[in-house]
């Protein structure tokens, strides 16, 4: 059932209020703060899986990336690389992850987009709990045609 006309919107504008991350990016919350320009800002995780866990959050509100207008997208994401390489250079890590959640069924807590960046070094003790299955080939090809078509739309 769809809400009524402008419930949509009132329904943003209380997710935007309740949000932690709109807060912190508004100084009503403390963080660690370690990047911020126009667009974007970057601050330590407060429950952190491995040493130099950052989050890199837009300052506007988007709720996931769908949401995202991809100039605005390009915007917010300028800067991601050069954190990155200062993280990794602060925390000696050797590589990382960027990881990005969309929806609370794909683990996204916070309705605010914002991607985590992992600091990883080799035999540290982060994983991911991914058991990959051998495709079907013909499942593949099938899948493959119905998302070239919702691409050409």
């Amino acid at each position: 059932m769809n809400p009524p006309s402008g419930r949509t919107c009132h329904l943003a504008v209380i997710a935007m209020v309740d949000c932690i991350f709109c807060k912190i990016i508004e100084g009503k919350i403390p963080s660690t703060k370690i990047f911020e320009d126009d667009h974007s800002i970057a601050i330590f995780d407060i429950n952190p899986i491995a040493k130099g866990h950052t989050l890199f959050i837009s300052k506007k509100h988007y709720s996931d990336l769908l949401e995202v207008p991809p100039e605005k997208l390009a915007s917010i994401l300028t800067n991601l690389p050069r954190v990155v390489a200062a993280i990794l250079k602060a925390t000696g890590a050797e590589g990382f992850n960027i990881i990005q959640n969309n929806k609370r069924c794909a683990g996204q807590l916070i309705p605010h987009l914002h991607f985590h960046i992992i600091p990883r070094k080799t035999g540290d003790k982060v994983h991911f709990n991914w058991q990959p299955l051998p495709a079907d080939k013909d499942e593949m090809t099938a899948l493959a045609s119905k998302v070239k078509q919702s691409l050409s739309l």
